[in-house]
């Protein structure tokens, strides 16, 4: 990946390089044997000159294609450079390629610009993330606004959702789904424990466990089982929609919440309510057959993006819990090198291929009008934890089997301890 005066990588290739090699190097070690071999292959020492020499136009087209790098590097995995270690090798690079040729102090200018405000949007976000609420486990009902008062109309909460997790997915850094990774195995020499670097990707397997509680707190809080059925073909509804968009995320969390045995052992509310509606999702989101059906739906919905001009048919959210299942096993083939010890880069070009559709997906701007109010009550309002939804729940309807009354009763022994 060491451009020279007439040699610079492909633009594909240094993404799977840059992406994959974290797992055998450090970013900044990279970075820095890059500049170590460029400047061994140029004879450049220290100050950025030929010993004894003006520069010549080899050094010139050199340089220039070393300028190039840093820029494909912080355009295409810009949380790398939150590392200090990684902005001191990028000074060091750009004052040697300036003074070698001044006329790049506009494209480094240009580099660090474009950096800046990706590396300050990510730290608000984060700081943001910080101030949600997730779950409350109070034995009382806690006061959680209705969605369907605050936004009656699926069609519309489904797009408030879109919303949500479009904004999640833009902060994952590609290089998060290596380093979750990376960071299981000891034996690998970047465990990346001095730097967090997957937090946006562990928020957003959050919000996925956030949303389904979510669904099944507006369910259960109900005591009247008209209120409840209601809500419950709300959901369907939401999620019927949520597929419509291509928003698949939040539609398998909308039944995963309705799935949750809290709703579904509600049996005098399921009665009440056309299942067809809730077997025909269920149906696209089976697991069976490593999620046949769900793959199929995937691939229609990425051909439909790639040839939209319209953004609301450009729009692709994967049910994420699976795609990062398939990337570590994709990580797996990367990280075993081959019988003469090479790295196994066939495994990088296909981790690189679909860390590449994901970073298409997360850039598709939400087209829909927003709605700060919903959004607010999707992310911050209180929901209830699994012991308080199981109580919630035979509040509802009370336990018809032995084994249910016999979990009523241990969380009413609980309950009256921690009074």
């Amino acid at each position: 990946m060491v451009p020279t005066e007439s040699y610079y990588p492909d633009r594909a290739y240094l993404f799977a390089f840059l992406l994959s090699a974290r797992l055998f190097i450090k970013p900044h070690d990279l970075l820095a044997q890059v500049r170590a071999l460029g400047d061994q292959q140029q004879g450049l020492g220290e100050s950025g000159s030929l010993p004894g020499a003006s520069n010549g136009p080899q050094q010139m087209r050199f340089v220039e294609k070393m300028v190039q790098l840093l820029a494909e590097w912080t355009e295409q995995f810009p949380y790398d450079f939150r590392d200090e270690r990684m902005m001191e090798h990028v000074r060091k690079i750009t004052q040697q390629c300036c003074s070698i040729n001044p006329t790049l102090r506009a494209n480094v200018s240009l580099l660090l610009h474009n950096l800046h405000p990706r590396l300050t949007a990510l730290e608000e976000y984060e700081k943001s993330l910080e101030n949600q609420t997730n779950t409350a486990s109070s034995d009382e009902h806690i006061s959680c606004p209705d969605i369907s008062d605050i936004c009656p109309h699926p069609d519309k909460l489904a797009q408030q959702l879109t919303h949500v997790e479009l904004e999640r997915l833009s902060f994952i850094g590609p290089e998060e789904f290596v380093q979750a990774f990376a960071k299981e195995n000891p034996a690998l020499e970047t465990s990346f424990k001095d730097l967090k670097k997957t937090r946006n990707l562990e928020q957003y397997v959050q919000w996925f466990n956030r949303l389904s509680y979510f669904v099944a707190t507006q369910v259960c809080k109900y005591q009247k089982k008209k209120q409840r059925v209601k809500m419950v073909e709300f959901w369907i509804e939401t999620g019927r929609e949520c597929f419509n968009i291509g928003n698949f995320n939040s539609l398998m969390a909308i039944i995963a919440g309705l799935n949750m045995s809290p709703i579904s052992r509600l049996k005098k509310t399921w009665n009440k309510i056309q299942s067809g509606k809730f077997a025909i999702l269920e149906h696209q989101m089976d697991p069976s057959s490593n999620f046949s059906s769900y793959r199929s739906t995937l691939k229609a919905a990425m051909w439909r993006s790639a040839g939209a001009t319209d953004q609301r048919q450009r729009i692709v959210i994967p049910f994420f819990s699976l795609l990062v299942k398939d990337l570590y096993f994709l990580n797996q083939g990367c990280s075993s090198k081959l019988p003469n010890g090479h790295i196994n880069f066939e495994k990088f070009w296909q981790l690189a291929k679909q860390v590449t559709e994901f970073m298409a997906w997360k850039q598709v701007t939400c087209p829909f009008e927003k709605d700060s109010k919903v959004i607010s009550v999707l992310q911050h309002s209180p929901v209830l934890n699994e012991n308080a939804l199981a109580r919630a729940s035979f509040e509802c309807e009370p336990p018809d089997n032995n084994q249910e009354k016999e979990r009523c009763k241990t969380l009413k022994a609980e309950g009256g301890s921690n009074s």
